[in-house]
């Protein structure tokens, strides 16, 4: 195998479109943690350190669930599943990646933030992947708290200390998961039924997921507002809220309705535009609308 191919391996390992997401949202925590701008040096090494943290979380997953994988469509290629990488060494990277991220938050960022990580990169990796995800049909509501800490890290990594509109970031986060990976779940419910994961599709049936996303949306739609209730974000977040919101509570009416499995992939993709949209929004709407 050539460089460039090994090389592609190992960078699949991180699930670099998540971390990516991750990214935007750490990238976005930071900016409304201050009235000014983010110091070039916290922004560098404060996004390096979280994507680190979420390669290595990442990388693990990839380990922890080698012999699924092999059972789904969705992920079957994964490098360790085919074996392009073997678990010792896939295991040598996550650390590694662990490592270098702890030492350069706790280095160049702050201690908190490298302790915040460090309980991040477990939660998901070990709590949600090792022991959740094959518990309860429940497993991406109470795993997802993992997966929503980026804009806090951000947030501490420029403040030093916890915020409640830092935790707000998260709830919203906390609370689109479940609508965004139940869909997904949905198109993809034959793979986990094979691979023996409780999705919620697989133990509660097709109808009941698709009610929980409704319910899930709506409520999405309520904690989207609350940036506005609380001063931090102005009248164009609110209207970016109400506007992508009521849009994704279309979707989940569409997806209630609708036999085709095909819908179910829409909302799951109509989902991370939803996130990547409403960040943004509160990012320009913090610096650019007196």
């Amino acid at each position: 195998m050539n460089s460039i191919a090994v090389w592609k391996d190992y960078f699949e390992l991180c699930k670099p479109k998540v971390v990516s997401l991750m990214l935007l949202t750490s990238f976005v925590g930071m900016y409304l943690a201050t009235p000014t701008w983010v110091p070039l040096s916290i922004l560098f090494w404060g996004n390096l350190g979280i994507a680190l943290g979420g390669g290595s979380a990442a990388a693990i997953n990839h380990i922890l669930d080698r012999h699924i994988d092999t059972l789904m469509q969705r992920t079957l290629k994964r490098p360790v599943a085919t074996g392009k990488i073997i678990p010792k060494n896939a295991l040598v990277f996550a650390i590694t990646l662990g490592i270098l991220s702890m030492c350069i938050l706790a280095l160049q960022v702050n201690i908190l933030t490298a302790i915040l990580t460090f309980f991040t990169l477990i939660g998901y990796a070990i709590v949600y992947t090792a022991y959740l995800k094959h518990a309860t049909p429940q497993n991406i509501v109470i795993g997802g708290l993992a997966g929503a800490a980026p804009p806090l890290l951000g947030w501490t990594a420029v403040t030093g200390h916890i915020d409640a509109n830092a935790l707000l970031l998260v709830l919203i986060i906390f609370v689109w998961t479940p609508p965004h990976f139940w869909a997904l779940a949905i198109y993809r419910q034959n793979d986990y039924a094979k691979a023996d994961v409780p999705m919620m599709p697989v133990t509660h049936g097709v109808a009941f997921t698709k009610l929980n996303i409704l319910l899930y949306t709506l409520l999405l739609l309520a904690v989207s507002i609350l940036p506005f209730v609380t001063h931090m974000s102005g009248w164009l977040y609110l209207s970016a809220a109400l506007l992508l919101g009521l849009r994704f509570v279309y979707w989940a009416l569409v997806l209630m309705y609708s036999e085709k499995d095909i819908i179910a992939m829409k909302v799951f993709r109509y989902s991370i535009i939803y996130l990547m949209l409403l960040f943004t929004a509160m990012l320009i709407d913090h610096y650019f609308i007196v």
